[in-house]
């Protein structure tokens, strides 16, 4: 049986449960790949820390570099994070020949191109199965599974903080800040959250899902991102009453020759099978042209979850080692069939509108004058009694409109004197 050489570089939460999942199922790995894994180096800023598992200190070292260079090692993994030093590891491994197994969404968001180059020059594999819904085998449904279909869109839920806020904020009826602050007592939120409620993270991933679809490297510079930061219960009621949920998803959509790639806060139908995805877990759901809906669910991180995708990765980098099949799946398959990415100003969506208004006749029909001068057709209104008696909320949902049209009949409306300045816009998907 051959032995393959594994270097592990990050020995965190998901570099323990990496060996963690070695010592429990490696010979269940080896007896399905006549590959035998052997866990070679393991490289970290700290070794002496207890992580649960047992490793031979032989073996631990704090510089990186020398294990991507040691010819014992055949394959590395990366689960440092980051996007300096990561990029520093992946692009030497590869230039060496060496396979790359990462995690890391944001160095693939941000750099994809670069590694992909890399890898394509030294024939090297580049697998990055856990940088996008933890264990959810996502991407290689997208790079294998639907290889014969035209994706028509993906619409995900990538991030369990927002998804277990918004579940939580619903089913208790509580304000974001609280939630939040429990979520961080439980561990599912990071202290400094940002880069979760604010959609950073999400857009990582949604960029990494549309570049495999579509066939080119989609820049983060090219997403539009709004986050959850300080949402209001009240929408979250009111959505409800309104027959939806409010999701973080990732909209991503081929329309009339361009794609769309969005991350924002979104009313859901809830009869809708994203509707029901709760707490912490993740879920993907991809449309073909050939196949129709496909959707992926499960954990999107934590230990186990994600140390069993990098496991995986190993699985099929080994086989290609075994039989000199480097780059048999390219990390990208670039294609001539797409590449131009639609602004966020001409796409097209329903649009949910809570206004604060003047409680007196014909405000209302302004409001609608307004929206009818931009060609936005209102499709129900939902006016909530007033509580100090002078202003009242008014919930609008409207049939498609354009996005910059929107925007401007909104600014004209936020401007009226019988409207107050704060208003809520949030963007409906009926995926129909």
């Amino acid at each position: 049986m051959k032995d393959v050489g594994i270097g592990l570089i990050g020995f965190g939460t998901v570099g323990a449960g990496v060996v963690a999942g070695l010592q429990k199922n490696g010979e269940l790995m080896a007896n399905r790949t006549g590959i035998n894994f052997v866990l070679r180096r393991v490289a970290d800023l700290d070794i002496e820390s207890d992580r649960g598992v047992a490793v031979d200190p032989a073996i631990m070292s704090t510089d990186a570099m020398s294990l991507v260079e040691d010819p014992s090692v055949d394959v590395v993994v990366e689960l440092v994070g980051g996007t300096t030093f990561a990029k520093d590891i992946a692009l030497k491994a590869l230039k060496l020949g060496k396979p790359v197994v990462t995690a890391n969404k944001a160095l693939l968001a941000e750099h994809g191109e670069e590694l992909f180059s890399a890898a394509a020059e030294s024939r090297a594999d580049l697998f990055f199965e856990a940088s996008v819904g933890g264990g959810i085998p996502v991407i290689r449904a997208l790079r294998e599974g639907l290889l014969a279909n035209h994706i028509e869109s993906i619409y995900g839920i990538l991030n369990g903080t927002c998804n277990y806020i918004l579940t939580e904020m619903e089913a208790g009826d509580v304000g974001f800040d609280k939630v939040l602050a429990e979520a961080q007592a439980a561990g599912y939120a990071e202290v400094d959250p940002a880069l979760d409620i604010d959609g950073v993270d999400t857009a990582h991933k949604a960029a990494i899902l549309a570049s495999l679809a579509y066939g080119f490297a989609v820049p983060m510079s090219a997403i539009t991102v709004e986050g959850i930061r300080g949402f209001e219960n009240l929408d979250v009621q009111y959505a409800s009453e309104l027959g939806y949920r409010i999701k973080l998803l990732a909209v991503i959509k081929y329309v009339d020759g361009a794609v769309e790639v969005r991350v924002h806060p979104t009313l859901v139908p809830v009869d809708h099978m994203l509707a029901s995805v709760s707490g912490v877990f993740n879920a993907v759901m991809i449309k073909g042209d050939v196949v129709g809906d496909t959707l992926y669910y499960g954990r999107g991180a934590g230990r186990e979850p994600t140390a069993s995708a990098v496991l995986g990765d190993l699985g099929d980098v080994a086989r290609n080692l075994a039989f000199k099949a480097g780059q048999r799946v390219p990390p990208l398959t670039h294609h001539a069939l797409y590449g131009k990415i639609r602004p966020i100003e001409d796409i097209k969506a329903r649009y949910y509108l809570r206004l604060t208004l003047l409680d007196k006749p014909g405000v209302m029909a302004t409001v609608a004058k307004i929206l009818g001068n931009h060609g936005i057709s209102i499709a129900s209104v939902m006016q909530k009694e007033s509580c100090s008696g002078e202003r009242v909320p008014v919930i609008i949902l409207t049939h498609e409109a354009r996005e910059q049209e929107f925007r401007n009949a909104l600014k004209e409306i936020t401007a009226l004197d019988v409207a107050d300045a704060h208003a809520v816009r949030l963007r409906i998907e009926d995926f129909s």
